[in-house]
C-alpha cells in the first residue's frame, strides 16, 4: 500500500509556494517526496547516508533523513508519512540490518529503487576489533575468578556467534569512500544527464576521506595504550583500521543492559590496561560508563559513533570524526 500525505498537484503547488517565499524544508521533515521535479528525491535511513547523498548529490538531489537529530536510529519507528516518503523516493539509501523498521518498509515499498550500502563491501563480524586477552599458555588451575570473567565474555559474544555483522561501516573513512563511489554510479543511473557531476563529487569526497584516514593513521601511530573501553561495540571498523582494540560494555545494540558479570569483567579489563577514559556516546545514557569510570578512577569522554547528529548544526561527519581523533589521542596518550 502506498501512503501519500497529499495529491501530487498539491505537493507541486506547495513546493512552488515555498520557493516563492524563500522557505526551505528541513532535511528530515515529513514533507512528501517528489516535490521538486528538478532534483532527485533521495531518502536516507540515518545520518552518514544523508551526508554521502548530500555531498555527492549536491544541488541535484533533495535528501530526507528518516532519523531526526538527537534520536537513536537503531530502533527508529516510521510514521505513515515516512513510509510514504520511501514509497515515492527515486532512491532509498539504507543499511540492511541496522534499522529493522526501515528494512521492512523498503522491502514493501521501495523495490528496485533501494540501495543497500551493506552490499558494497563485506561487513565485519560483530566481534571484529575486540580485545584479545592473550591468555594462551597461562595456568588458571585455581582461577575461579578468571573463569567467571571468561563466562561473562562468552555471554557478551553470544550475539556474534550466530554470524551477526557490525553495521558501523562508516567509521572506516576508506570504506565510506567506496560506498560513495557506488552511490555516484547509482545516482548516475537515476539521473544520467548529471552522471559526470556525481562522479566528480564522489572523487572529491574520496580525497577528503583519504586525507582523514591519513590523519587517523598518523595520529594513532604511537600511543601508550591501544585499548578503548566503549559503551557499545560500534567501533570495530575504526579499531581494525587503526590497530586499536575495543572493549565493549554492551554489544551492538546500545540500549542493552549489561549483566553484572559483564560489568565486572569490563571493570577488571579497564584496570588491567590502566584505562584513563571510559567512552560513552551522545545519543545514549552515560550512566553505565560513569559507573565503571568511578570504579577504576578514570574519567569519561564522548566517542561518537556518528549514527546521528545530536542536534542540527553539530558539524558534519568529517568534523565529528576529527573530534573523535583528538579524543582518542588524549585518552590513549598518543605522541
Amino acid at each position: 500500500m502506498t501512503f501519500r500525505s497529499a495529491p501530487r498537484a498539491l505537493a507541486t503547488a506547495t513546493a512552488a509556494l515555498l520557493a516563492l517565499t524563500g522557505v526551505t524544508a528541513c532535511s528530515n521533515d515529513d514533507s512528501p517526496a517528489g516535490a521538486d521535479p528538478q532534483r532527485v528525491d533521495v531518502v536516507a535511513g540515518f545520518y552518514p547516508l544523508q551526508f554521502l547523498a548530500e555531498r555527492i548529490g549536491g544541488d541535484a538531489v533533495a535528501v530526507t533523513n528518516l532519523a531526526r537529530p538527537g534520536a537513536e536510529p537503531h530502533d527508529l519507528e516510521l510514521n505513515p508519512g515516512q513510509v510514504g516518503q520511501i514509497s515515492e523516493a527515486e532512491l532509498v539509501l539504507f543499511l540492511h540490518g541496522f534499522q529493522p523498521a526501515v528494512d521492512e518498509a523498503v522491502e514493501q515499498q521501495a523495490g528496485d529503487r533501494a540501495f543497500d550500502v551493506a552490499t558494497v563491501e563485506p561487513l565485519l563480524d560483530a566481534t571484529a576489533g575486540g580485545h584479545d586477552h592473550g591468555h594462551e599458555g597461562e595456568e588458571h588451575a585455581e582461577g575461579e575468578e578468571h573463569a567467571e570473567e571468561e563466562h561473562a565474555e562468552e555471554e557478551h559474544a553470544e550475539e556474534a556467534s550466530d554470524g551477526a555483522k557490525d553495521p558501523h561501516v562508516w567509521l572506516d573513512p576508506t570504506r565510506l569512500a567506496t560506498i560513495g563511489d557506488k552511490l555516484a554510479e547509482r545516482l548516475g543511473t537515476v539521473d544520467p544527464d548529471r552522471a559526470g557531476d556525481y562522479t566528480a563529487r564522489a572523487a572529491a569526497l574520496r580525497t577528503e576521506l583519504e586525507k582523514l584516514d591519513t590523519e587517523f593513521a598518523e595520529g594513532l601511530k604511537t600511543c601508550q595504550r591501544r585499548e578503548i573501553v566503549v559503551s557499545h561495540t560500534a567501533f570495530g571498523y575504526l579499531a581494525q583500521k587503526y590497530q586499536l582494540e575495543q572493549i565493549g560494555i554492551t554489544g551492538l545494540t546500545p540500549e542493552d543492559e549489561p549483566s553484572p558479570q559483564r560489568l565486572a569483567a569490563v571493570t577488571e579489563e579497564a584496570r588491567e590496561h590502566q584505562a584513563t577514559t571510559i567512552f560513552f556516546e551522545t545519543l545514549v545514557s552515560p550512566k553505565v560508563a560513569e559507573t565503571i569510570a568511578r570504579e577504576v578512577g578514570a574519567q569519561t569522554a564522548v566517542l561518537d559513533p556518528i549514527e546521528g547528529l545530536s542536534a542540527e548544526g553539530d558539524g558534519d561527519y568529517l568534523s565529528v570524526m576529527r573530534t573523535n581523533l583528538q579524543t582518542l589521542r588524549t585518552a590513549l596518550s598518543c605522541s
